[in-house]
């Protein structure tokens, strides 16, 4: 036999067949595979078995690695991690260029299994660090795979395991010593990009940093001098996830995650706006898939929604459902908490893990609300998908401005809107202007409207940045867009949460358009209405406006009068008590 390929395995369910089936398809087939387990309490064994693998008993990467050399029975050894695929003839390819320049060790070139720019080029600078040091000194990880001779293995009595940390650049340094170390140029090896996702891109490149340079002194760094080891003791350890429709859970989330990051371990999954917004301000966030609304003409589209839906799902639910268990896994998890988020309601119920909801959707499902019978439709679809959404969680946190009864006041609670510093911290006044934020640039009709009133108007949400008489369009930044409704008379949106609520918290009267179909959007202005608080209108024409500004003093005292708010101390209370009871 020609090669034996020898993988270390703990708990690797989800990555280990991935790599058999890249094994498999290659077109070289003179070879074994050893697996050496160290305990796994999920399927690896049964995978590895059932793929035709030898399995033999494993330990920390070193003694795996060790033991399955002990028994291959192949003239080259392949050292590869369960979290690699192989590329097309990758092989043939390590084998040929291997024994055309008379190596004795070697390693392969590594590409990320992710489309991130940001890991392409972590990753293309690695393989070009690794090249242009491999003749100073022979340097490497078991990542990019690791190909020598079982007699030179043999020779230098493998992999040292007492070491552990950097035991492969230490077996490589050993085997260069004494024979030729080069980095292959052809083969390359797809590798998962857990590790920079479980412990975050500065943590992973700070230890590999400081490890490389111990080593290149040749000083020995050990897992202790590198503070190796996974999560931080005596904290709780919190999966947090968010859905990334609209940029509002991504707001109310930023808000908690800096009060829950201060005093516990937390992880946090994210998808599409959300994921770019709290990647940009938190270590450990992790992008998955999410599903999208359709809108045209200011409408929802449920049809389109519905397909494009299912037509992302099948590829989203795999990759999305095995990042977050994986880095469950190592992470261990006390609690999950989600704002409104498919995938961690699954999560939980798979690791059999409480789940806190933790949004302003579930009103819908949770209160018992007074709307006109003509929305019962929409009503029906919205409860029915924020149902699909979260199942059975262990407590409800409802953030919201309006009240209705709760069904079950045991398990669900109300708390004010959750706003962030930079609202609160405005000075407002009522100046000349109305701020206008539209999420649909395809809601002209209104624009037209607006060229016909005397009002100034200045405008978001159409990417523009230029003055049309009366009305000024300013393309989204948030210091400006603070300041302009914290400045503005009144404010003109659709009916979303975060909007409505802090230009109420800015004491702004609103005139809400909602989206049509979407009936949170409906609801929150319907109440918002009710409450004295502004106008709800499906149209609006120029009379609708001109009479909600002639209004405006009267809705803004009652926004005075009536609208609580306590600087988000009630739900950060409630949630440092509930994560102190779960866990």
């Amino acid at each position: 036999m020609k090669l034996s390929i020898i993988i270390p395995t703990f708990n690797e369910e989800y990555y280990l067949p991935p790599l058999l089936e890249s094994i498999q398809r290659q077109d070289f087939h003179d070879y074994e595979i050893i697996v050496a387990d160290a305990g796994s309490e999920d399927r690896t064994r049964e995978i590895a078995t059932e793929s035709g693998c030898r399995v033999v008993e494993g330990g920390m990467p070193a003694t795996g690695r060790n033991r399955g050399a002990e028994i291959a029975q192949g003239k080259f050894l392949l050292f590869l991690d369960s979290d690699v695929i192989l590329t097309r003839d990758y092989l043939e390819s390590c084998i040929d260029e291997f024994q055309d320049m008379g190596l004795g060790i070697a390693i392969t070139q590594i590409a990320p299994l992710s489309d991130s720019f940001l890991n392409k080029i972590t990753h293309d600078f690695a393989n070009f660090f690794m090249k242009r040091v491999e003749n100073i000194k022979p340097h490497g990880a078991g990542c990019y795979g690791i190909i020598t001779t079982k007699k030179l293995h043999d020779e230098v009595e493998g992999f040292d395991e007492d070491l552990d940390f950097g035991e492969d650049t230490d077996y490589i340094e050993r085997i260069g010593a004494v024979s030729q170390f080069k980095v292959l140029r052809s083969p390359k090896l797809l590798v998962s990009t857990r590790r920079l996702q479980e412990e975050g891109l500065r943590n992973v490149a700070f230890k590999y940093a400081k490890s490389t340079f111990y080593q290149f002194r040749g000083k020995q760094v050990t897992a202790e001098d590198l503070d190796y080891t996974f999560g931080h003791p005596g904290q709780k350890r919190i999966l947090y996830s968010v859905c990334g429709e609209g940029m509002g859970h991504a707001i109310r989330a930023r808000v908690l995650l800096n009060h829950l990051t201060e005093s516990n371990e937390v992880h946090i999954f994210a998808s599409d706006r959300a994921y770019d917004y709290l990647s940009a301000r938190f270590d450990n966030v992790y992008e998955i898939g999410g599903f999208n609304t359709v809108y045209e003409d200011n409408t929802v589209r449920n049809k389109k929604t519905f397909i494009k839906g299912m037509k992302d799902l099948p590829g989203d639910l795999k990759n999305s459902l095995r990042l977050m268990y994986s880095v469950a896994k190592a992470v261990k998890p006390e609690i999950i908490i989600s704002d409104f988020e498919f995938y961690s309601n699954l999560l939980s119920k798979i690791l059999r893990l409480p789940l806190i909801s933790l949004d302003n959707m579930h009103v819908l499902t949770q209160a018992e609300l007074e709307v006109p019978r003509k929305y019962r439709t929409d009503r029906l679809a919205a409860e029915g998908v924020v149902r699909s959404f979260i199942q059975l969680p262990t407590r409800y946190l409802i953030t919201s401005y309006f009240y209705p009864p709760l069904k079950h006041p045991k398990k669900a609670k109300y708390f004010p809107p959750v706003l962030r510093d930079e609202i609160m911290n405005l000075k407002p006044y009522n100046g000349e202007h109305v701020m206008v934020y539209q999420t649909s640039d395809s809601n002209l009709k209104l624009l037209e409207i607006l060229k016909e009133l005397d009002d100034e108007f200045v405008v978001y949400g159409f990417n523009r940045d230029e003055k049309d008489g009366n009305i000024e369009f300013k393309s989204f930044n948030e210091d400006d867009f603070f300041q302009d409704m914290a400045n503005a008379r009144a404010v003109i949106s659709n009916g979303g949460f975060t909007l409505i609520s802090e230009a109420l918290y800015l004491g702004k009267p609103v005139l809400s358009v909602p989206v049509k179909k979407q009936f949170e959007q409906i609801l929150n202005a319907i109440y918002m209405d009710r409450l004295g608080y502004g106008e709800f209108h499906e149209e609006v024409g120029m009379e609708d406006i001109e009479r909600f500004l002639s209004r405006s003093d009267e809705y803004r005292k009652n926004i005075e009068n009536y609208f609580v708010h306590d600087q988000n101390q009630a739900i950060l209370e409630e949630l440092d008590r509930i994560i102190g009871k779960c866990v």
